[in-house]
């Protein structure tokens, strides 16, 4: 039992020795709870200390969590700033942008608006200086009454309170105290229009002895300091001269302009320095409502004078910009346009004119349209009378060619020369009857999907004798074997034609280029030769009808003067282009440039018409296609391949 009893009994617990169990048990007990009580007053105290760790750690913590929390919060608001900030300019930017293209586009395009915007710019500039010289003569003109005023009082006031000092008869403390504030009180005038303050200080570094009663006075909020030392130093240095500067003044803490007026005075053998303060903010106050009413009024003048201008030039403006409309309809065809006239001023005469030249241009213009269509009836009509007899005379030229042999050489000569002039004859009636379809709008373009390349080399061999009997080599420079364009061939055909022979009838014996290369939306074909070449003057008429740069030049392929003016009608009628370069000595270049397809448009052409070093070059950068460059020979009439 007693080995049980030790054994569950902790070993402090045990007991010493022998005797009553019931009072061994008591003390087990009693000793157990002093453990325990001690146990919890250890935890307590481990809990006391651990709070106090807590509360300390988080009272160091709290401040670092709040600063890191603030600093947060102010990247995300100076993120969200940027961003807004960067959206509104963003925005601003193009709708700046957009209203100055539309104020430009205004000022180009509207006499009234620019009358007006100049007017008020320079009304605005007039009454700014105006203004601006009336502000200043006013305010110079209040402040200077105020000036005036203020060294009247003030010397009529130095006067009395010097008078007064020297009649005193006090001679205790309280009776100085109470003469020196009686007296400088007498010098405020807070209710007058113009407010007045003092401030009485005694002059340092003085030889006499100071009065110990009297030291330094001032009105109340005001001190030493609101006197300038300027104009202390300019009043201690005087004799009996008044000094005056302009200083700020504070009130109710709102600082009024104001005049602090300086003297001299001596009391009791001391000298003391007296300084009247004069507010004057209620002039200030009229200078601003002058200056209000200016501005207003200006303000209200300047629109009126704006609004003024815009009437009356609208009234001017009005029957211009009618003329300038009615002039654009009479350019457009209808020449039926005329101005309405109201009244008998300058305007109405100027109406009038214009009805007068308009009824006069109507009339040379029908005039000239009726003589054109004559004209152009009289050219088809004597080429289709003379279709009949040229054919009879051309059949008996052919007899009579064929048997020149057996003729003398005399008439062999005359047969010869017979049939050489009717078939030019024959040339000039199919290109006065062509002019003459074009003139009377029925040419039609017959467009179908067509190689230009063999169509270039078609004209190159038919084309082949003349160059032979020029001594000019042909050399055909294309950038594809095949360019497939929307084309009337009979037409291009006679163009290239023409654009050949030209060069090889001016190449002076020298090769002749011919450059084809074609882009995304063009295809582009340049006829290059190295002969005399003409002015820029000349390039700019070449395309007119019965034209030669040199009439008195003998040409021995010269045809009838209309090949180019066809030329031109062709290519319009693809809606093409047809342009020429020379240069005198340096030969000439003609450039064509066509739609790949039937009415597509040309941004630009992939040959180019200017030589670049003394030759045409193809235009590579604009190229969709692979390049090819060959040089094709009317005398081999091959393709090679060029290095």
């Amino acid at each position: 039992m007693a080995t049980e009893q030790d054994h569950r009994t902790p070993p402090g617990l045990r007991p010493e020795g022998g005797g009553d169990p019931a009072r061994n048990a008591s003390r087990q007990r009693q000793e157990v709870g002093a453990v325990v009580r001690a146990l919890l007053r250890r935890t307590e105290a481990r809990l006391r200390l651990g709070r106090a760790l807590a509360r300390r750690w988080a009272r160091r913590e709290k401040p670092r969590d709040r600063a890191r929390i603030a600093l947060k919060r102010a990247r995300v608001i100076l993120y969200r700033t940027r961003r807004t900030a960067a959206r509104t300019l963003a925005g601003i930017g193009p709708a700046l942008v957009s209203v100055q293209r539309a104020f430009t586009r205004r000022w180009r395009r509207s006499l009234q608006f620019r009358t007006v915007l100049i007017t008020l710019v320079l009304t605005f500039v007039s009454f700014l200086a105006v203004g601006a010289y009336l502000s200043n003569q006013i305010a110079n003109n209040l402040f200077q009454e105020r000036l005036a005023q203020a060294e009247v009082q003030t010397r009529q006031s130095v006067q009395q309170v010097q008078e007064t000092f020297d009649g005193a008869q006090v001679t205790d403390q309280q009776g100085v105290l109470k003469l020196v504030n009686d007296t400088l009180n007498q010098l405020e005038a807070r209710e007058s229009g113009t407010p007045r303050q003092y401030v009485f200080l005694a002059v340092p570094n003085q030889d006499q002895p100071r009065n110990r009663w009297v030291d330094s006075r001032a009105s109340y909020l005001r001190t030493e300091n609101d006197i300038p030392p300027s104009l202390r130093d300019a009043v201690q240095h005087s004799e009996q001269e008044q000094y005056w500067q302009s200083i700020p003044l504070t009130v109710d803490n709102r600082m009024h302009p104001a005049i602090a007026v300086g003297n001299k005075v001596s009391f009791g053998g001391t000298v003391y320095e007296l300084y009247l303060i004069y507010d004057i903010e209620s002039a200030q106050a009229t200078l601003d409502d002058m200056q209000n009413v200016l501005w207003f009024g200006g303000v209200f003048l300047l629109l009126l004078i704006g609004a003024i201008t815009w009437v009356v030039t609208r009234g001017v403006v009005s029957p211009v910009s009618h003329a300038a409309a009615v002039s654009e309809k009479l350019a457009a065809g209808q020449l039926e346009e005329r101005m309405a006239v109201e009244g008998e001023d300058e305007v109405a005469r100027l109406g009038a004119s214009f009805n007068h030249m308009a009824a006069n241009l109507q009339e040379q213009i029908t005039a000239l349209a009726n003589l054109s269509h004559m004209q152009q009836r009289f050219v088809s009509d004597v080429s289709h009378e003379l279709r009949t007899p040229l054919t009879t005379v051309r059949m008996a030229a052919e007899v009579l060619y064929d048997a020149r042999d057996e003729f003398n050489p005399i008439t062999k000569r005359s047969a010869e020369l017979l049939y050489n002039q009717v078939e030019r004859f024959q040339a000039l009636l199919n290109d006065l009857l062509e002019i003459s379809r074009f003139d009377a709008g029925a040419a039609v373009l017959d467009a179908e999907p067509t190689d230009l390349v063999p169509v270039l080399r078609s004209v190159i061999d038919t084309a082949a004798p003349i160059a032979a009997a020029c001594g000019s080599e042909v050399r055909l420079y294309a950038r594809t074997p095949s360019i497939v364009v929307d084309m009337d061939d009979r037409r291009i055909e006679r163009v290239l034609r023409n654009l050949l022979l030209n060069a090889l009838e001016h190449g002076e014996g020298r090769p002749v280029e011919i450059f084809v290369a074609a882009n995304a939306d063009a295809v582009g074909v340049a006829v290059r030769d190295h002969g005399i070449g003409m002015t820029q003057g000349e390039a700019a008429r070449v395309f007119d009808r019965f034209w030669r740069a040199d009439p008195a030049r003998a040409r021995t392929t010269g045809g009838s003067g209309l090949g180019l003016s066809i030329a031109t009608e062709d290519v319009k009628l693809h809606n093409g282009w047809l342009q020429a370069w020379g240069e005198r000595g340096e030969g000439a270049c003609f450039r064509m440039t066509l739609p790949l397809r039937s009415g597509g448009s040309i941004l630009s052409s992939p040959v180019a018409l200017e030589p670049a070093e003394g030759d045409v070059v193809l235009v590579k950068e604009q190229s969709t296609r692979g390049v090819v460059l060959g040089a094709f020979h009317s005398s081999a009439a091959q393709t090679r391949e060029e290095p």
